[in-house]
């Protein structure tokens, strides 16, 4: 499964994949490009890109990811306001009910949920909003950075002290969220106060915790420079497979071209 790009317009080079991972029997990742068809639309709304790594069982997880991408980039489209950061948040705000209103409806899927990451870049300015522990690293020549913070019970113990970063990815307790779509009464997403600029060059890499939890942020990142997004995507992927795979391993990369 990948992202069509071939109709992408000029500004960017976009390569996604997915993979069930060595010990997982159902892929409960979600993920989606979008752009407008018209110009004028897009020079408003610009592109959007989203990923979500559900749970909640076998089909819980895949529905709740599934409705995640879903609602968001329907909002995003036709919900569109003069604040585009205002509208990723209300993206995921609308996301979290409908996946609470669809297990109120199906009861064999009480107890489902996801994280979401969803980005915007109008321009060359990036927007984002987040919930979970999916992440956001921006490449750059010389850096990298995560922009996003887990919602997790390790991400807290990490913002504590107690618990060294560098240490954060491979404890044995890093899967318990602190908050998802579709848990809880009320989700509050994390977003940046001001857009981000980017550069020519700069590369954005969304990726679920099958990805990073399993290869560490300078291997993501020198990959992502040495390579084309398409290739990062394959290399990236397979490093997570060699290194056990242990769960549904899905990226996007996301690179600034002239």
């Amino acid at each position: 499964m990948a992202v069509d790009c071939s109709h992408t317009k000029p500004g960017i080079e976009i390569a996604s994949l997915t993979d069930v991972g060595r010990q997982r029997s159902n892929n409960e990742d979600s993920y989606l490009y979008w752009e407008p068809d018209s110009h004028e639309e897009f020079l408003r709304k610009g592109r959007l890109a989203v990923i979500a790594d559900g749970m909640g069982g076998y089909e819980g997880g895949q529905e709740a990811s599934r409705l995640a991408v879903d609602t968001v980039r329907h909002v995003y489209d036709c919900a569109f306001n003069s604040d585009p950061q205002h509208t990723l948040i209300e993206a995921l705000a609308v996301a979290h009910q409908n996946i609470q209103r669809y297990a109120e409806e199906h009861p064999k899927f009480h107890g489902m949920g996801t994280t979401c990451t969803a980005l915007s870049i109008i321009g060359r300015e990036l927007r984002f909003a987040h919930v979970g522990d999916s992440r956001l690293y921006l490449v750059r020549p010389e850096t990298v950075s995560r922009l996003t913070r887990d919602h997790s019970y390790v991400g807290r113990l990490v913002e504590s002290g107690i618990v060294r970063s560098e240490d954060a990815e491979s404890h044995p307790q890093r899967h318990i969220l602190t908050a998802a779509l579709g848990s809880g009464k009320d989700v509050v997403p994390d977003s940046p106060d001001h857009p981000i600029a980017l550069n020519e060059g700069d590369t954005l890499v969304l990726c679920t915790d099958g990805l990073w939890s399993v290869v560490g942020e300078p291997d993501i990142s020198g990959v992502v420079r040495s390579n084309t997004p398409a290739d990062a995507c394959r290399l990236l992927v397979n490093m997570a497979l060699e290194r056990g795979g242990p769960d549904n391993v899905t990226l996007l990369v996301l690179r600034i071209t002239p």
